[in-house]
């Protein structure tokens, strides 16, 4: 019997893709499991088309050539069902903050659909296996499940098998852990981010600063102010759609504020 506490429903997803970068890489395979309050559960899982070669190396680890995609449905065809299937449901997976959500919306946005994901709440569930035990998802199915992922990296069985971690991670934890959505998207996070990708964060004062490279700490309002360039380096830059339009939408501040 779940222990979560569901105010809507918490839809887990893993995604099998090209490669592993969010910014150019395409979905070829999307599982999702969608718990509802009242205790049911629905999924789908789907082959994508991502007209764009996969890589041989990502083919050696889930298993998914060109050719067994080449006669499936692109995302973009699949891209209404999928929003509507999506349209209430708080988000949750395995290192999904950091990969499968952005990787998600990027495909959402290049299918001219804004999934807008700032009042999702998400939960992590490698984030707080991290937090509590270091280990990987292999790992920690066997450490909080004694079972074994026999068919790791197809995404319906490890979109399940961590389904099944967050559960056994309420059990172990106790206290330690509230059974609601909101306390677990807050406990997923290692930064206050701004963006999916945590590539902006806020400072203690709530403002948007940039979380990387010479700028790292710096708020994006006074970036954006000495150095205009930059913001044209960062929309032609390899960043997610959604990344970029939270630094749209500051630079659109910026403007309004002179």
């Amino acid at each position: 019997m779940t222990k979560l506490a569901l105010d809507r429903p918490l839809a887990f997803i893993d995604l099998e893709t090209t490669g592993v970068s969010v910014g150019t890489d395409r979905i070829v395979e999307i599982a999702i499991i969608k718990l509802n309050p009242d205790g049911s559960k629905t999924s789908k899982v789907h082959r994508v088309n991502p007209e764009i070669q996969i890589s041989a190396e990502s083919t050696a680890i889930h298993g998914i050539s060109n050719e067994d995609v080449a006669n499936e449905p692109t995302f973009k065809d699949l891209a209404p069902s999928l929003f509507k299937f999506l349209f209430d449901c708080d988000l949750a997976g395995y290192n999904s903050n950091k990969f499968d959500i952005p990787m998600l919306v990027e495909e959402f946005y290049r299918a001219d659909i804004e999934f807008d994901f700032q009042d999702r709440r998400m939960v992590d569930v490698q984030n707080i296996f991290h937090k509590m035990e270091q280990r990987t998802l292999v790992a920690a199915y066997r450490f909080y499940c004694e079972k074994e992922l026999t068919y790791a990296h197809s995404a319906i069985a490890d979109i399940e098998a961590t389904h099944e971690v967050l559960e056994a991670q309420l059990e172990r934890y106790g206290d330690a852990l509230q059974p609601d959505v909101p306390f677990l998207d807050q406990f997923s996070r290692f930064h206050n981010a701004a963006d999916i990708m945590g590539r902006i964060v806020y400072d203690e004062s709530g403002r948007e600063c940039i979380n990387f490279g010479k700028f790292k700490g710096t708020p994006v309002e006074e970036v954006f102010q000495k150095e205009p360039g930059y913001y044209g380096w960062l929309m032609n830059g390899d960043f997610p759609r959604s990344t970029k339009k939270v630094f749209k939408d500051i630079m659109e501040r910026v403007k309004s504020n002179r």
